[in-house]
């Protein structure tokens, strides 16, 4: 693999400049000094961004902005492009290095000293986020990378000027087993990206793997709640890094206990390290599954020397990142719109259930599935978290990874969310279902629009009416 040498910038192009994670690695290179172009076919107010700062991006990829660019030296690519993207071609027959975003990624990880790599099936983000705060909060100025937009950083990615370095680490093609972290999380491990790791085994081997990649002398912060800790422990038996755990159960090394919602919605609880209580904790986000997500954010914060008071403000301060459960508005019919980015049953679940404890009529959902493989794998479970709210419709699945072989339909979410007893309708696309709930949607009802795709568009819609 081309070894990056960041002592000595030089012309690197990114096919795909455009993604979330793409457009912040484009930046931190550019201020290293790098001379940095790249393309996207996609227009986004990521490329628009990257243009204001001096970057030439390419609307579209062509073997041309290769050839222009001569001095290019390695080139960079995100796994959405294909094996026959001209720009791709081009490199690999002119002896172009080419590096995927996740490599990249590592290597800039490795130019740290305390590189942290969360990782989980569920609540990576948030808990990145959790992690930023709490470092800015301590002053220690680091350089984060999340799947979705912070408030508090103004986008996705912070480039900071010391040695703390907080990456969003996610399993899909075993793209984090390109980090070398200090510390590693494991949020959770579930069956999830079945269209490529095909069943639950290959995932928790792909964890394990995972776990390994931690530093000598580093830290492994695992959910000690989880079926698959002695997995995981067995995985780093000879390596040279302490584990740790988190969880509600007494035998992890940091617990909650006495958990309750401040004023209705705000989970709160005491923190218990190795059997001492360190005070409470009061968080800022909605729903108790956070709990867990903020336990690896202190076992992590503390082991790296962390104060608890810089810890305890930072979760304190703590509110969701962009599409994790974001209040969007209130429409003039007075239904309050919330977004999510939740595209696995559980991640549907925990965020109905944070839903109910805020809303004061009716409880809609909009929701669309992503892939075919995971839609007719999960199809019961995503109808039980369904059934949760009082109206689902349910748009048709969204799949851009695999064709649809027939054997799996919107339609059949909501035939069994039906049977389960809740209101469930199939309306195909994303204008249907907006005029849906301008017509049936009432004053105080709640509508969570639901998803990884762009269901998003629904909510800003009918708030802009």
């Amino acid at each position: 693999m081309y070894k990056i040498d960041f002592k000595n910038p030089c012309h690197v192009h990114f096919i795909g400049i455009g993604g979330t994670s793409m457009s912040g690695l484009a930046r931190f290179l550019l201020q290293r000094g790098f001379t940095v172009t790249g393309s996207d076919n996609v227009p986004s107010k990521y490329c628009d961004n990257l243009r204001k700062q001096g970057i030439t991006v390419y609307p579209e990829h062509s073997e041309e902005n290769m050839v222009n660019n001569p001095d290019i030296t390695f080139v960079v690519y995100t796994a959405a492009i294909s094996e026959d993207n001209p720009e791709y071609v081009y490199a690999l027959s002119h002896d172009i290095p080419v590096l995927s975003r996740a490599q990249l990624l590592g290597q800039m990880m490795d130019q740290y000293q305390y590189g942290v790599a969360v990782a989980g099936t569920h609540g990576k983000t948030t808990t990145t986020a959790m992690m930023s705060h709490i470092l800015l909060a301590a002053d220690k100025d680091p350089t984060i990378t999340l799947g979705g937009d912070l408030e508090l950083i103004g986008g996705n990615f912070r480039i900071g000027n010391s040695e703390y370095f907080v990456a969003e680490a996610c399993e899909y093609t075993n793209s984090y087993h390109e980090f070398r972290p200090y510390v590693s999380i494991i949020l959770n491990i579930d069956a999830d990206h079945l269209d490529f790791f095909h069943n639950l085994e290959n995932i928790v081997i792909s964890f394990s793997q995972f776990a390994q990649k931690v530093k000598d002398g580093g830290v492994l912060v695992v959910n000690g709640d989880m079926p698959y800790l002695d997995r995981i422990r067995d995985a780093v038996k000879d390596k040279d890094i302490q584990v740790v755990t988190f969880g509600l159960g007494e035998h992890n090394d940091y617990r909650a206990v006495n958990i309750h919602d401040d004023e209705g919605v705000r989970p709160t609880y005491t923190l218990v390290r190795n059997g001492e209580e360190l005070g409470e904790i009061t968080l800022s986000v909605v729903g108790d599954h956070h709990v867990m997500n903020s336990l690896s954010a202190i076992a992590a914060s503390d082991k790296m020397g962390i104060s608890m008071d810089a810890i305890k403000e930072g979760l304190r301060t703590c509110t969701s990142a962009h599409r994790r459960f974001e209040l969007k508005g209130v429409t003039k019919q007075g239904v309050t719109i919330i977004d999510d980015y939740g595209h696995h049953p559980l991640e549907c679940e925990v965020t109905i259930r944070a839903a109910r404890k805020i809303v004061k009529g009716e409880l809609w959902v909009a929701f669309q599935s992503h892939t075919h493989s995971r839609t007719k794998a999960l199809l019961k479970e995503f109808a039980e978290a369904l059934a949760l709210a009082d109206h689902a419709l349910v748009a048709d699945i969204r799949d851009d990874r695999e064709a649809d072989d027939g054997t799996v339909s919107a339609k059949d979410i909501v035939d069994k969310v039906v049977e389960l007893g809740t209101d469930a309708l199939y309306l195909r696309d994303f204008a249907t279902i907006e005029k849906y709930v301008l017509e049936h949607a009432k004053n105080n009802d709640l509508l969570i629009t639901l998803g990884s795709g762009p269901i998003y568009t629904i909510g800003e819609s009918l708030l802009k009416q």
